[in-house]
């Protein structure tokens, strides 16, 4: 399925966390959830992303949104986990893809030159009403978390602007290197 876009009602769904709570994307409505897909528990980039929403997710809460984990991963793995690295927010087990599937984000991949079928890495901001507020379709884990604030803080972008363009820094010029004279 393609990815919902910005003004798209978001796909209602009901998965278990790593509690083995039902969790409805429903139930939070009147607060904005960050929903955020990754490939698997315990791998170096989505830990590295999960902490992230941990190390901010007071301020995540201040901002008025819910951060809800999803993979393809069981609730069992997602226990340890979550656990392992004292994860304050559900991480949801869609061990049959319907929800990766609602939202596009599962398909081809490539690694090393070896094609699979695995989780895209990216994020969705639902806001209040249920609706999708901003798409991140591929994330780059630094500084995500630190995006994701901003547009809660800032409010919704104007649709259509579901990736910012990256800013143009005008590059120092280095200095210039003497040149050497040739040898013959």
């Amino acid at each position: 399925m393609p990815i919902p876009q910005t003004g798209d009602r978001a796909p209602d769904f009901q998965l278990q966390d790593q509690n083995g709570n039902d969790v409805k994307l429903s139930q939070f409505r009147g607060k904005n959830v960050v929903l955020y897909f990754y490939p698997k528990d315990d791998t170096p980039g989505c830990t590295r992303e999960a902490c992230d929403f941990r190390d901010e997710h007071s301020a995540l809460q201040s901002a008025g949104a819910v951060v809800l984990g999803v993979s393809p991963d069981t609730t069992k793995s997602h226990q340890k986990f979550a656990t392992k690295f004292s994860l304050p927010f559900p991480l949801l087990a869609d061990t049959e893809r319907q929800v990766c599937d609602a939202y596009g984000v599962w398909g081809e991949k490539s690694l090393y030159g070896r094609k699979f079928q695995g989780v895209t890495r990216a994020t969705f901001v639902i806001d209040t009403e249920g609706k999708v507020a901003r798409v991140w379709p591929k994330v780059k884990v630094q500084g995500h978390v630190r995006e994701i604030l901003q547009t809660l803080k800032g409010g919704a972008p104007t649709p259509g602007a579901e990736e910012p363009a990256p800013k143009k820094t005008a590059k120092k010029a280095a200095p210039a290197k003497k040149a050497e004279p040739r040898r013959k």
